[in-house]
């Protein structure tokens, strides 16, 4: 197993946006490259290998990609980790509504590219921004437990107080997804939906310098992660607005080769948020789902059942599908349980989660989606995608 640890903020300086943590700072460090790995020697002589994190270089992105650090460190008390930051694809454009980029991995490649080359050995990031399939030599080696998946509300200063019910009639509500649009022009039909681009901060700033909107919708995790729950006017309950694939979740992505990681990063897994997750991608992998049609789930553990609600929307809300379907989780004894630690499921390599349990979660979430199809779901996404398109 490697050892992990984190240099002081001392050490840190100069180094740009990358930042090397370590628990013990008294040793003088020495940083060696080999091959394509990085090696820390200390004082003592002892020779660690360095574990480089690549994160994107928001603000939330960094308090996410620091929050599993920490999580690694707490672990792993010798480890040495550098985080290293990065810019997208979907970082730059930010004039375009996501779902017209029509890339699916807009917020993934560069970091994957840098995985590919070596130059970092895990990848931190929101799991709704992983495409269902990922390309070759690749996998999730951990799921961290979810935070709020719902979305929220924030409100211009000046609606303090309000719902998107009481808002006055064609008040303006900022959002770039489809998924949310679709449900709540349904819902709230006396509003209007505009396209709002940029990361939370930019987004906030355009809500409360200008009088564009009267309301945005963002995730409740991001605000939260970000300390910014005073700013959250209202969640959104699955009623009025169900959530995207894998939304509230942080996913490590790592070379699927790179058993030593893989294993380090396994221990971050939590269950109940794998298994739904497993269910949520595999309904949007089968219907083909991505940013450029609205696709929405909601899932539940509840006493060893797993309950996945998934619908899809044309772009107006006027039509959709929706259904709930379940699946038992409970496992057989410890053991008798074999993981095949190759496979993965759309995506995710969890070796320490009941294989059984996962296959069905995985089914439950075909399943629901060819339920949808049965009934007519591929037309309204054509439609929907081909609306979408034309805009």
């Amino acid at each position: 197993m490697t050892s992990v640890h984190l240099l002081t903020k001392k050490q840190q300086a100069g180094r740009g946006h990358n930042s090397l943590h370590s628990a013990h700072a008294q040793y003088e460090h020495r940083i060696m490259e080999e091959g394509p790995y990085k090696y820390i020697r200390e004082g003592n002589g002892k020779v660690s290998r360095v574990i480089r994190i690549g994160t994107r270089q928001s603000q939330l992105a960094r308090i996410q990609t620091d929050s599993v650090a920490d999580k690694l460190k707490e672990l792993y008390s010798d480890l040495h980790l550098e985080i290293i930051g990065m810019t997208t694809t979907g970082d730059k454009i930010l004039d375009t509504a996501l779902s017209k980029i029509g890339e699916k991995s807009l917020f993934t490649k560069e970091l994957e590219n840098a995985l590919e080359r070596n130059e970092v050995d895990l990848v931190v990031h929101s799991l709704k921004d992983l495409p269902t399939t990922l390309p070759p030599g690749f996998t999730i080696g951990a799921v961290l437990k979810r935070e709020n998946p719902h979305d929220a509300v924030v409100l211009h200063p000046k609606h303090k107080g309000k719902t998107l019910e009481t808002l006055p009639d064609n008040s303006v509500i900022g959002t770039s997804s489809l998924r949310r649009a679709a449900q709540l022009k349904k819902r709230f039909p006396h509003l209007e939906f505009k396209d709002i681009r940029g990361n939370l901060n930019t987004r906030l700033k355009k809500l409360d310098e200008k009088d564009d909107f009267a309301a945005i919708i963002l995730a409740a995790a991001g605000l939260r992660r970000m300390g910014w729950e005073n700013r959250i006017s209202q969640i959104l309950a699955p009623e009025d607005c169900m959530y995207a694939v894998g939304q509230g979740a942080l996913a490590v992505e790592v070379r699927a080769r790179d058993e030593d990681i893989l294993e380090m990063v396994s221990v971050l897994h939590d269950p109940d948020t794998v298994l739904r997750c497993i269910a949520e991608r595999s309904f949007l992998r089968r219907l083909e789902g991505g940013c450029s049609v609205p696709v929405a789930v909601h899932t539940e553990v509840k006493d060893s059942q797993l309950y996945l609600t998934g619908a899809v929307y044309s772009l107006d809300g006027s039509d959709s599908l929706k259904e709930t379907m379940q699946t038992s989780i409970t496992t057989a004894e410890k053991g008798l349980d074999r993981v095949d630690e190759r496979l993965q499921r759309v995506g995710v390599t969890a070796n320490k989660i009941s294989g059984d349990a996962q296959d069905r979660a995985e089914r439950l979430g075909a399943d629901l989606a060819d339920l949808l199809l049965s009934k007519g779901a591929k037309e309204i996404l054509t439609v929907a995608r081909q609306l979408n398109d034309a805009r």
